[in-house]
């Protein structure tokens, strides 16, 4: 009962810093059966019903961008397509109640061990003597002190297994600004009813102490975006099983490629049902899923890992994801980052990849700066020629751009080079080796659909993924699925890889 009482309270009372919807945010669990969205002084706050008892109250805080419409736009797109970031607050709510039982177990059976301990120590006659002096309401300074002690003790044990002093706070300017005051207001009465509010978001409310003409056109714009957003993936994810995939034999492997996301989140969605529908069991990411590789952008790394759960993860960092954050998060998520060391790949497969050199170096494997792309090209080469001289050739290169993959197939130490960077589609062209070795490059198109380096919403140019096959450990063939920006969704004739032997 102890134990229960305690892990209650201290669940109550945690708080954690995540980054959600783009903001550097404050976030707490609560018994309102609620998710309450504090937006700060000059939006409104948002609340909804989230099934069940425990609830979450979320304060945003700091982020990076533009304009106020385009933080509409982010706020409607990532309405359309919650999943990734659903994902991490249960997680979050999951992780504060996991400790805060452990902490609640810990200081319940620190103070019971503590009481025991009491009792026990002074031993039988002892025990018999102290109920005599305070029945006699008589008290040493011994005994005070010994229960003093006791106390004490109990108290720091408790307080080192509590250790408060651990617990995020939310930042000094959100508390000072406070909660929002005013009464919660219907969505679709705050709006007005010249605006057609989607029935998912009946249940929406808002409030705030007053609302500018402008705030209710950007929240008009954003439901606006939400509903074309969502209408637009969800007839696409509907077309799918009518599109011609080939279907994979028994001993075959299938992997999904998608590069140049850039933020997209909405054709997550699209992707795994792509996937799916062709017996897909990996995911190989050829990088470019944010804009600038910045902490507020992780929630397009978060939609990715969701709409991936399941699959084999492989990935390496793009150009625009400048910095660590990206890779760091995505290793943290589960996925390979790709590093210059050949690994373990698709189907009983070699796999190697690396950063792409003009935002982050080269990554961990070397430590010259300013490497240029031929430079780093020709060690990719070195290590892929290396690897298969001791045997172990290297059946696909994957990197952002697949002109870093150009020397290894010159000096033909690798069957496949796959990337995107140039949001077009390519390929595959063959490749013969100055030894007569047969390789392949293929260029993958933006699956965002990204006309420049920030898409979110619906797509701005051709978005595609494709399905590589594999087979006895190699490439053996690719798919490309395209989506037009009309919602036009095409799956192109399987292209085999075959090499000059197999051919005859």
């Amino acid at each position: 009962m102890l134990a229960a009482l305690v892990s209650t309270w201290l669940f109550l009372s945690s708080e954690r810093q995540v980054v959600l919807a783009g903001h550097d945010s404050v976030l707490s669990p609560t018994l309102s059966g609620k998710a309450i969205i504090h937006t700060g002084p000059v939006l409104p706050d948002v609340r909804l019903d989230v099934g069940g008892p425990v609830g979450v109250d979320v304060t945003l805080g700091k982020t990076e961008l533009r304009s106020m419409d385009e933080l509409f736009e982010r706020y409607a797109v990532l309405g359309s397509a919650p999943d990734g970031q659903r994902a991490v607050v249960v997680e979050q709510v999951e992780s504060m109640l996991v400790a805060a039982v452990l902490r609640g177990g810990a200081i319940s059976l620190t103070v019971v061990a503590g009481v025991v301990l009491l009792w026990w120590l002074p031993g039988t006659s002892r025990r018999v003597d102290l109920r005599r002096r305070m029945a006699g309401a008589t008290r040493t300074r011994r005994g005070l002190a010994t229960a003093g002690v006791g106390v004490v003790t109990v108290s720091l044990l408790a307080v080192a297994v509590w250790q408060p002093w651990g617990e995020s706070v939310a930042p000094a300017a959100d508390k000072e600004a406070g909660p929002v005051s005013g009464d919660w207001t219907p969505l679709a009465d705050f709006l007005g009813p010249e605006i057609p509010v989607p029935d998912e978001l009946a249940a929406v409310e808002v409030r705030g102490d007053a609302y500018a003409n402008q705030t209710r056109r950007l929240v008009a714009s954003a439901v606006d975006t939400y509903n074309s957003s969502r209408t637009f993936y969800e007839k696409v994810v509907a077309k799918v099983p009518d599109v011609a995939l080939r279907e994979p034999a028994e001993d075959e492997t299938v992997v999904a490629l998608v590069s140049d996301r850039h933020d997209n989140v909405g054709m997550d969605a699209v992707m795994r049902a792509i996937a799916d529908e062709g017996g897909a069991t990996g995911i190989l990411d050829a990088g470019d899923d944010t804009s600038t590789g910045s902490d507020w952008e992780t929630f397009s790394l978060d939609s990715l890992t969701d709409a991936s759960d399941g699959l084999d993860k492989w990935a390496v960092t793009g150009n625009h994801d400048h910095g660590p954050t990206v890779g760091d998060y995505l290793s943290d998520k589960g996925w390979t980052m790709l590093e210059g060391e050949v690994v373990d790949g698709p189907g009983g497969s070699t796999l190697l990849g690396a950063p792409d050199p003009r935002t982050s170096g080269l990554g961990n494997w070397i430590d010259e700066k300013g490497v240029s792309l031929e430079e780093a090209g020709a060690k990719l080469a070195d290590i892929a020629c290396a690897s298969k001289e001791e045997g172990q050739p290297v059946a696909t290169l994957l990197v952002h751009d697949p002109a870093l993959g150009r020397e290894t197939l010159r000096r033909g130490c690798a069957t496949l080079v796959v990337g995107g960077h140039r949001h077009v589609h390519h390929g595959p062209t063959e490749v013969t080796g100055e030894d007569g070795e047969t390789g392949w490059t293929y260029t993958n198109g933006t699956t965002g659909g990204a006309a420049y380096a920030f898409a979110m919403g619906k797509i701005r140019r051709t978005a595609e993924v494709t399905l590589i096959t594999y087979a006895d450990g190699q490439p053996v063939g690719l798919q490309s699925v395209e989506l037009e920006t009309n919602g036009a969704l095409t799956a192109h004739e399987y292209a085999p890889l075959e090499r000059p032997a197999e051919s005859e």
